[in-house]
């Protein structure tokens, strides 16, 4: 088993404008929903947006709702890592 390298994945997509601007938006969910009080670091929980950031959808609160890391990310995805 080959070593993972961490540097070629982030020049080749975590550090792409596209990404940074899709990370600064679940960060920012993330935030809206911590202020709220209904999710906390650490708490295992993810939050998920009902409508994709990928297929359009936005950061409001309806589009926003929590669920555990688990049932999160236990869907397909395309091979580009959008979701189908």
């Amino acid at each position: 088993m080959m070593a993972r390298d961490y540097r070629k994945e982030y020049d080749t997509y975590q550090g792409t404008e596209e990404q940074k601007k899709n990370r600064a938006k679940r960060n920012a969910a993330r935030a809206k929903l911590a202020k709220t009080g209904r999710v906390s670091k650490g708490d295992g929980k993810d939050v998920d947006h009902v409508i994709p950031l990928s297929k359009g959808g936005a950061n409001v609160a309806g589009n926003l709702r929590v669920k555990t890391k688990s049932a999160n990310r236990s869907f397909k995805r395309n091979p580009d890592k959008s979701v189908k």
